[in-house]
């Protein structure tokens, strides 16, 4: 489980980003955070990471705390997805995708076939075998954020036996992703939904997504947060927290909350600002 427990942060221009946020997402959990502009959700995102450090307040995963944890520690069990990924070199996905074995790599320790094979199967496992090849400069959003994911995927793999690294973590993994579909088409979007969705089925991994849009986590989220003005407004299962009342409480907008007659998800309709 990643818990935040009280956790509060701010920057040098801005003392009050998150103030006392406490949640909760379960092992095998699929989580939705959802706020306007300057809410605090990828502050969150970064306060869980432990790539921020909580002016008060802990984050712990499995009851460990993150900031205790070492990087390398902390990279077997927890990855992010950040909402673009730009590089300066030429690297090609596979490279890219092998970078995410760097944290079972002992000091000076170059990969070995075995994570070559990892990497592989990571990259059929996301649909992008085909691009091993191609620079990641070259590919559209869409196609970079599943390379992304499968990098985060060869993290969570563990090291060979053959290898006599320190004993691998057990527990589960934890995938969080800022803004997975804000530069992508309906279609990748799409693509992407059904990839953290078989992500959270099949593997068990547990994922937070930070998102504007409150449609695409309604179709793909168990739970949702809500924040506004670094607190939060509603927490729990998505049919209960996803009302008219809420949205209008967070977003200061009417809408209309109905369930989808094909999809069955719930579908927000924005009608005025208030």
């Amino acid at each position: 489980m990643l818990r935040a427990d009280g956790i509060s942060f701010g920057y040098p221009d801005r003392p009050s980003v998150l103030h006392e946020v406490s949640l909760s997402v379960p092992a095998g959990g699929l989580v939705g955070v959802l706020g306007p502009n300057g809410s605090g959700k990828t502050t969150l995102l970064k306060l869980l990471a432990g790539l921020l450090t909580p002016g008060s307040g802990q984050v712990t995963l499995d009851g460990l705390n993150v900031a205790d944890l070492s990087r390398r520690v902390l990279a077997r069990r927890l990855a992010v997805v950040p909402q673009e990924t730009e590089l300066t070199f030429d690297y090609t996905v596979l490279e890219i995708v092998l970078m995410g074995r760097y944290p079972h790599l002992r000091t000076y320790e170059l990969e070995t076939p075995d994570d070559l094979e990892i990497a592989r199967r990571m990259l059929a496992e996301t649909g992008t075998a085909h691009l091993e090849e191609r620079t990641f400069r070259t590919l559209s959003g869409g196609e970079k954020q599943r390379v992304v994911v499968a990098g985060a995927l060869a993290q969570f793999e563990p090291a060979p036996s053959s290898r006599g690294a320190e004993k691998e973590e057990t527990g589960n993994r934890v995938l969080l992703l800022d803004e997975p579909t804000s530069s992508l088409d309906l279609a990748f979007q799409l693509t992407t939904a059904a990839l953290i969705d078989q992500l959270n089925r099949t593997r068990r991994t547990t994922v937070l997504v930070c998102t504007h849009d409150l449609n695409f986590a309604a179709g793909l989220c168990h739970d949702l947060v809500l924040l506004r003005d670094g607190q939060i407004v509603a927490a729990g299962p998505t049919d209960e927290v996803l009302t008219p009342a809420t949205i209008g409480a967070v977003y200061d907008v009417e809408a209309d909350v109905h369930r989808h007659a094909t999809s069955r998800h719930l579908t927000v309709v924005p009608l005025s600002h208030r």
